[in-house]
């Protein structure tokens, strides 16, 4: 298995290459060789984990990449490069490669015409190869390599249409926060192998049990954690995913809402034995994750950008799953991160689908969508139902497992927010769909379905937004002899329980959401301008997003920017003048002191017979001659 995994991995980066260097002037050839390639690791995945789900046991290979021997002091340095092949891993590969495969089919459809469309391809190979040494790492450094070279794919793709200002701001917004996040990140895995001496995650879960809730641990848990909050955009590092949104639009699926996103949490899962060991890092770990969810999905209810809904959408249900995850329920986090992968792939599909059809991103510009886009709206209707939480679509599944976990574990005030939060997001999804979908035309365009390349993946994903939250259920328990939970995590198998109060409460608060878009927005029994009006400074904070950018703005061009300019006087005018004066000074003394040095024999000994007489004067003169004795 490990040995497909690597296959798995280098096909995508074979894919880049072939396009790079020989089939870049072929359009459709490059599309083809992308989709090949990485349509046949998504198999393969799909291979691995079938094995896993038989009971295979997990696999490593790993080899030295850098290996120093010890001498004297210095202890040695060893770094691997690894291949963990397990059931999270597994997991993981069958999602990104599977979600990559759909994007890449839509994809077709969607750049068709554009400049850049071989380009387009190359970057998406790349990226998915990018992810998948990630998610394959059997260590912390070689995650670290898939992790930043993420990053670079993410800035290639955001700013795939360089020659919009929007966009290029947009990308080089995404990279500097993620360089934030990463420069924590890098300390933290450093200060880990200083402490331990070594990356490797089964070595470090055996060590790190005897080292709980150390200081030193602590520290280092929370710079790792500061990775996810960059990466998994939790607040305050949430800036750069909004803005993202001006890559193209199967990038928005890809990237900032099924795989790279999730990375953060996927991070989170692999090294949980480290957060674990640091309770005070989980704590708060639970807590930005659930104030991210409340916090973004409030900004979502106003907003007019079809893209910037799902992207808002996007950071509320990352932290959920952060919030799952430093409430110690793995099982919740990643199974909300499974299917969150499909429904919302499936969203921003859609989305691009709208936007290709009508050539508008404004919802308030749409509507009566349904008579013109049949398989895009009822699609989008049953990823929003997913999104919201209704039964028995998947997010009800993964969505309530969160809220049961934060219930369980006496977090009273988690389990409000992440009710506050399903009524929330079934209200911003529906006011979309009744404004766009079903709502009456407000502007002339000329709509029309896309086209089979683009339709498909919808009508896949719909269906995996559908039946995917089963993999949690007791169906998959009396299948495979266990549970998702203890499938990805190992254990004592247990029968996954409905925790029928959470279950009722939570679509009690969903249906309540999509009841009030309904009157709204469809009915219009109010009008929402008046409402507007009256709420008018809460509608401005919200529709700025808490002025959070400015925020940051004004920071950077008061704060940074004179601090930076008070450095710059200190390193030109401070620093360089003293050492240019006294570079001057044994310059002058140079020049000076040279003219000593003739070169003629005769010079120095006139000098030396100079100095003889002068000391045998000194020397020989009663006074001068006692002062020197």
């Amino acid at each position: 298995m490990a040995e497909n995994a690597l296959f798995i991995t280098l096909l995508p980066l074979l894919s880049f290459i072939i396009i790079v260097f020989l089939t870049k002037r072929a359009k459709m050839v490059s599309a083809l060789v992308a989709l090949t390639a990485v349509g046949t690791s998504a198999l393969l995945s799909v291979r691995v984990l079938i094995n896993m789900l038989r009971g295979a046991k997990p696999q490593e290979l790993s080899v030295d990449w850098l290996n120093i021997p010890s001498m004297g002091a210095f202890k040695g340095l060893k770094i691997q490069m690894g291949i963990l092949v397990d059931p999270l891993s597994s997991l993981m590969l069958v999602i990104v490669t599977f979600v990559a495969t759909l994007v890449i089919l839509y994809s077709i459809g969607y750049m068709k015409g554009d400049n850049g469309f071989s380009r387009y391809f190359a970057y998406i190979s790349l990226f998915t190869f990018s992810m998948l040494v990630l998610v394959i790492s059997s260590n912390y450094f070689q995650m670290f390599a898939g992790w930043e070279l993420v990053g670079l794919c993410s800035y290639l793709l955001i700013g795939f249409w360089f020659h919009k200002p929007a966009a290029a701001n947009a990308s080089k917004k995404a990279f500097i926060t993620n360089r934030w996040a990463d420069f924590g990140f890098m300390i933290g895995i450093i200060l880990l192998f200083v402490k331990f001496g070594t990356f490797n995650f089964g070595e470090l879960a055996a060590l790190i049990e005897g080292s709980k809730g150390t200081v030193s641990l602590i520290l280092i848990a929370a710079l790792i954690f500061i990775g996810p909050i960059g990466k998994s955009a939790q607040f305050p590092l949430h800036v750069w995913l909004p803005d993202a949104m001006e890559g193209p639009t199967p990038v928005s699926a890809l990237i900032h809402a099924a795989t790279m996103v999730a990375a953060g949490v996927y991070l989170i899962a692999r090294g949980f034995i480290l957060f674990e060991s640091a309770n005070t890092i989980l704590l708060a770990m639970a807590y930005i994750g659930g104030f991210t969810a409340i916090f973004a999905a409030s900004i979502a209810i106003v907003q007019k950008d079809i893209k910037r809904i799902l992207a808002f959408s996007t950071l509320s249900q990352l932290g959920y799953m952060v919030m799952a995850m430093g409430l110690g329920s793995l099982t919740a986090g990643m199974f909300h991160l499974t299917t969150h992968a499909f429904f919302k792939a499936l969203l921003f599909l859609g989305a691009g689908s709208v936007i290709h059809a009508v050539e508008e991103q404004n919802i308030f510009k749409m509507g009566a969508l349904k008579k013109k886009m049949p398989i895009t709206t009822w699609t989008f209707v049953i990823g929003s139902f997913a999104l919201a939480g209704i039964f028995p679509l998947s997010g009800f599944w993964s969505k309530d497992e969160i809220l049961s976990a934060a219930l369980s574990n006496g977090h009273i005030g988690l389990y409000i927010i992440g009710t506050v939060v399903a009524f929330m997001t079934a209200f911003y999804m529906f006011r979309l769909i009744f404004v766009a979908f079903f709502g009456k035309k407000r502007s002339e365009y000329h709509a029309h379905e896309s086209g089979w390349v683009m339709t498909l993946p919808l009508i896949i994903l719909a269906i995996l937004s559908i039946f995917s939250g089963f993999i949690n259920s007791p169906w998959f328990y009396n299948t495979f002899g266990q549970s998702f939970g203890t499938f990805i995590f190992f254990g004592e198998a247990e029968i996954p329980q409905i925790n029928m109060i959470v279950a009722s409460i939570s679509t009690i608060a969903a249906l309540s959401g999509i009841f009030t878009a309904w009157l709204l927005y469809y009915k219009e029994v109010v009008d929402t301008k008046d409402i507007v009006k009256r709420w008018n400074g809460l509608y401005n904070l919200l529709y700025n997003k808490f002025y959070v950018d400015e925020i940051y703005s004004w920071i950077f061009n008061n704060v940074m920017i004179v601090v930076g300019k008070i450095l710059d006087w200190i390193d030109h005018k401070l620093i360089d003048e003293i050492f240019d004066g006294f570079a001057k000074l044994l310059g002058f003394t140079g020049k000076k002191a040279r003219v000593i040095q003739t070169g003629y024999l005769q010079s120095y000994a006139l000098v030396i017979f100079t100095a003889v007489v002068i000391i045998v004067i000194v020397m020989s003169t009663p006074l001068l001659g006692g002062v020197f004795k």
